[in-house]
């Protein structure tokens, strides 16, 4: 056998068979593809209900805003609901990737490979008397394409992780729902603060003319030598109090007005007029166990609790399946050879059963972190339903207690109203003097800021009641509508 006869064949043997088998060597499947959840994404904090996405350009005449008008724009734009949404996005995106754990993967490739050869390398040593035989050959160059697959056939470990995930979807989904309850709490105590801040600058501008009308008159009894200086004095300082209270009251209604626009995301700068909402809707009468099952079934933050306590008790069971075996297979299939027009098919399979033996540890601090978050998951379930037996009762008591103040309210303000009219005949007669008409003109500010302040308390009081009950979004347009066709009944404590 000539020398150039024994080089090409080590240079195909070598050059050839050896790098193909390299190629398409499939090795050992890892044990299982479990990995520890990621964390959720953080749902949004109560300060950014507060705030929001402004959304469209600033109009330059005012425009008109309502309830349900308001609600609608805090639902497109507020901070908190954007926030919870890309929190559900993130929890989707993790459970597609705890998915793709459990399908097959398949890759391709088409290779150029050119290779120079050091035999000696191989343990290929050659030494044959009369034949001078290379220990380097090539460089020599071979063409392939493949195709690789791997299929996961049982991996209870990553497929329990997958079912966590589920739920944990589930959760961040609930989480939408309960972000649109805030976002319409939010939105409704901020619009009813308006309407009780307009109610006290009307009332407070009464109190302004009323304080004028008697200084006015005082100023010209004194004229004329039938009442004193400390008269006009008396009814000057009054006229003062009730204009400085008038401009804080102003400048109130301002601040909160930019509150609404911040959390309903109205561009800067934008004028709007709100209306009174109705707040006088009768209430159906809902006792307290009636109240509580209502809650404990709308709940969506409750019922989002539940599903994380069940996220939490598959992944610690997906911790623990990383005692049982897998099996997986492997395989790639192609065309090799020193160019495609002169290449041959090659493949190769492979198939394991796959077990932990030793791991150091790791499976059981898995296990051990898993229960950690499985018993906080169980300890903010139990928490949150007291936080809601606490949040119905309050609000039942609440409502129950505006409704009387508002009653009371109501009759103090008529009483006050017909003491400043006997003190002002008082005065006009000559009988008294304005100190008495000044204090029954206090009276009444008094009387109509505290029945302003009881109506307020007691619409906050519908807000809070419904958002308590799990029914934010459908309930405070029932109890503010009346007649809108489809909407709920609203619930009032029973007597």
């Amino acid at each position: 056998m000539s020398n150039g006869k024994i080089v090409r064949i080590l240079t195909i043997f070598s050059g050839i068979s050896l790098p193909v088998l390299m190629a398409g060597q499939v090795g050992p499947a890892p044990v299982n593809s479990y990995q520890p959840l990621a964390p959720a994404s953080a749902q949004p904090t109560e300060g950014q209900f507060q705030g929001s996405v402004p959304q469209g350009q600033a109009t330059p005449n005012a425009i008109p805003l309502t309830l349900d008008g308001a609600i609608a724009r805090g639902l497109k734009a507020n901070l908190g609901l954007l926030v919870s949404e890309q929190a559900d996005r993130d929890s989707k995106a993790i459970r597609i990737r705890a998915l793709a754990g459990l399908l097959p993967t398949v890759t391709g490739a088409v290779t150029e490979n050119v290779d120079q050869i050091n035999l000696k390398t191989f343990g290929f040593n050659f030494n044959f008397p009369g034949f001078n035989i290379p220990s380097v050959v090539g460089p020599f160059h071979y063409n392939e394409a493949r195709a690789y697959a791997k299929v996961p056939i049982l991996d209870l470990a990553q497929r329990r992780n997958f079912q966590a995930t589920r739920e944990r979807d589930k959760a961040a989904e609930l989480s939408i729902k309960d972000a649109r309850d805030l976002v319409v709490e939010a939105v409704g105590n901020s619009y009813l603060k308006i309407i009780a801040d307009g109610a006290l600058v009307l009332s407070t501008q009464a109190q302004v003319n009323t304080a004028q009308v008697l200084f006015d008159r005082a100023s010209d009894q004194k004229k004329a030598g039938t009442s004193p200086g400390i008269d006009v004095l008396r009814s000057q300082v009054e006229l003062k109090r009730q204009q400085q209270l008038l401009l804080a009251e102003q400048n109130q209604l301002e601040k909160d007005k930019l509150m609404l626009g911040r959390v309903i995301g109205l561009p800067p700068g934008q004028q709007f007029t709100v209306a009174d909402p109705n707040p006088d809707v009768p209430l159906e009468a809902m006792s307290l166990a009636d109240a509580l099952h209502q809650a404990y079934e709308h709940r969506s933050d409750y019922q989002a609790a539940q599903a994380s306590v069940r996220a939490a008790e598959l992944a610690k069971r997906a911790a623990r399946s990383q005692w049982y075996p897998t099996i997986t297979a492997e395989g790639n299939y192609g065309v090799s050879g020193t160019d495609f027009t002169e290449s041959h098919g090659v493949f190769s399979f492979l198939a394991g059963l796959n077990f932990n033996v030793y791991d150091g540890g790791k499976i059981k601090a898995d296990v051990l972190q898993a229960d950690v978050i499985l018993t906080n998951r169980r300890n903010d379930v139990e928490n949150l339903r007291g936080q809601i037996d606490y949040q119905v009762r309050s609000s039942l008591l609440d409502l129950k207690s505006a409704q009387d103040q508002v009653d009371v309210a109501k009759s103090n303000v008529t009483l006050a109203n017909e003491t400043l009219t006997q003190a002002r005949d008082r005065f006009s007669a000559g009988v008294a003097d304005n100190l008495e008409v000044v204090q029954a003109q206090q009276s009444v500010a008094s009387a109509e800021q505290d029945l302003i302040n009881a109506q307020y308390q007691n619409n906050l009081a519908r807000v809070e009641l419904a958002r308590s009950l799990g029914l934010a979004e459908e309930g405070v347009r029932g109890y503010f509508s009346k007649g809108q066709p489809g909407q709920p009944a609203a619930p009032a404590p029973q007597p």
